[in-house]
C-alpha cells in the first residue's frame, strides 16, 4: 500500500490531492483540488465518497475559499463558501458538520491571512481526527472479530460488508474496514463477502480493490447474495459504515444495507455499524421520516464501466425507454442494529447507548 491516505495538502503546490475514486481499480488517478469549486465538484461527482472523507474534503474546500478570496466582505464570502458546499450532497452529516465547524474559526477579530491559517489548521485537525477516530473504531470492532474466532477454533471469521467503508470512504483504516484490517494484521484468520454495491459497485470496485492490496481474503458477490450465505451459516457477522446515524440509533448508508439487516435479523447474525462520532447526527430522532435521501443521475444505473482491450468503456446495460429511479441510499432502524462501533467503544443503537458514551451531548430540559 504506497500511500495509505486518500487525502493530503501538496506543500509544493499549495493545493490539496486526492484519489480519483471515479476510476478505481481500472486506473489510479490523482487529482489536485486548487478552489472551493473544484473541492465542491470531487464531493458532488464522486471523486471522493463517503462520508468521513466528504467532510475532510469540505474543510479543505473552506480554506482554499478564504485562501483565494479577493474583495471587501471576507464574512459574506465564508458564509456563502460554506452554504455552497452543503449543497452539494444532501444524506451525509458529515459535510454540514464540518463546514459548520470550520465557519466558526473565521473570526471578526482576526485579518483575513489569520483566518485563512486557522481554517488550515482546522482541516488538518480533522483530518488527524477522522484518523485518530478510525484506529479507536478499529480496536473496539477487533475484539468483537476476536470473540467469534475464539469461538471458531481457528476457522476464518466469515464478514459480510457493504459499499465501501474503507480507508477511501474515510483517510485511513477506514469504519466498517478498520476492524477486518486490524484483525489482519493480528493474525486472525478472516474472510470477507464484499458486496458489488450496485449501481456504482463501491464494493466491487472499491472495497475488494482495498482488501486485494492489503492481502485479505475475499470474495465479492453480487448484492442479493448475502441473505443465501447467511441461511447457510456462511457469515458470522456483517459489519457496515453510515453516512449518517440518528441519535435514536437509525443509520442511513448505501442503498441495499436495509435489506442485509432484514437479513441477518432473520437468521441471528449480528449487524453492527462501524461510525466516528462526526457521523452521528445529534438532532435527528427519526430517521425513516428525517434524513434526506440523495436521489442521483439514472445514467449510474443505465450504464455501467469495465475495462475492455486495457481501455475504459462504458456501456448500456438497459432499454433506452425505461425511466429509472437512483436512491443512493436507505434507512436501516435501530431495531435492526446489534449494536454501533465508536471511537469510544460499541454501544446500543439507541439514545440510551449513545449518550452513554457520549454523555456531552446530553441537553438539559
Amino acid at each position: 500500500m504506497r500511500n495509505p491516505q486518500t487525502i493530503w495538502f501538496n506543500w509544493e503546490k499549495n493545493l490539496v490531492e486526492t484519489i480519483d475514486q471515479r476510476y478505481l481499480p481500472f486506473q489510479n488517478l490523482i487529482v489536485e483540488i486548487r478552489t472551493i469549486d473544484e473541492a465542491r465538484f470531487a464531493i458532488t461527482e464522486m471523486i471522493v465518497r463517503g462520508a468521513p472523507l466528504i467532510g475532510v474534503t469540505a474543510a479543505y474546500g473552506m480554506y482554499l475559499a478564504a485562501l483565494n478570496y479577493s474583495g471587501d466582505d471576507f464574512q459574506g464570502a465564508m458564509k456563502y463558501a460554506a452554504n455552497w458546499l452543503k449543497s452539494s450532497r444532501p444524506t451525509a452529516v458529515n459535510l454540514a458538520f464540518a463546514v459548520d465547524e470550520a465557519l466558526s474559526f473565521v473570526s471578526e477579530e482576526h485579518t483575513v491571512s489569520e483566518n485563512i491559517h486557522h481554517l488550515f489548521e482546522y482541516a488538518e485537525s480533522l483530518k488527524q481526527r477522522e484518523i485518530d477516530f478510525s484506529k479507536k473504531i478499529g480496536m473496539h470492532g477487533l475484539e468483537l472479530i476476536r470473540s467469534i474466532s475464539n469461538i471458531k477454533n481457528g476457522e476464518p471469521v466469515q464478514i459480510l460488508t457493504h459499499c465501501n467503508a474503507g480507508r477511501l470512504a474515510c483517510v485511513e483504516l477506514g469504519t466498517a474496514t478498520a476492524p477486518i484490517y486490524l484483525a489482519h494484521e493480528a493474525g486472525i484468520p478472516i474472510h470477507i463477502w464484499v458486496d458489488e454495491t450496485r449501481p456504482r459497485n463501491q464494493g466491487a470496485r472499491l472495497t475488494a480493490w482495498e482488501l486485494g492490496e492489503a492481502d485479505i481474503p475475499h470474495t465479492v458477490i453480487p448484492d442479493n447474495t448475502g441473505g443465501h450465505l447467511m441461511q447457510h451459516q456462511m457469515v458470522d457477522l456483517v459489519i457496515v459504515g453510515s453516512d449518517r446515524t440518528t441519535l435514536n440509533g437509525d443509520v442511513a448508508n448505501k442503498i441495499g444495507t436495509y435489506l442485509k439487516a432484514l437479513a441477518a435479523a432473520d437468521n441471528g447474525i449480528p449487524f453492527y455499524v462501524a461510525l466516528p462520532s462526526t457521523t452521528i447526527d445529534w438532532s435527528l430522532k427519526d430517521g425513516i421520516t428525517e434524513i434526506p435521501i440523495e436521489q442521483r443521475d439514472g445514467s449510474e444505473v443505465t450504464q455501467m464501466e469495465g475495462l475492455l482491450d486495457d481501455v475504459v468503456h462504458k456501456f448500456r446495460i438497459l432499454p433506452e425507454i425505461s425511466p429509472v429511479a437512483n436512491y443512493g441510499f436507505d434507512v436501516t432502524p435501530a431495531r435492526l442494529v446489534t449494536g454501533l462501533i465508536t471511537e469510544r467503544g460499541v454501544c446500543r443503537a439507541s439514545r440510551e447507548g449513545i449518550l452513554k458514551l457520549f454523555p456531552e451531548k446530553i441537553i438539559e430540559k
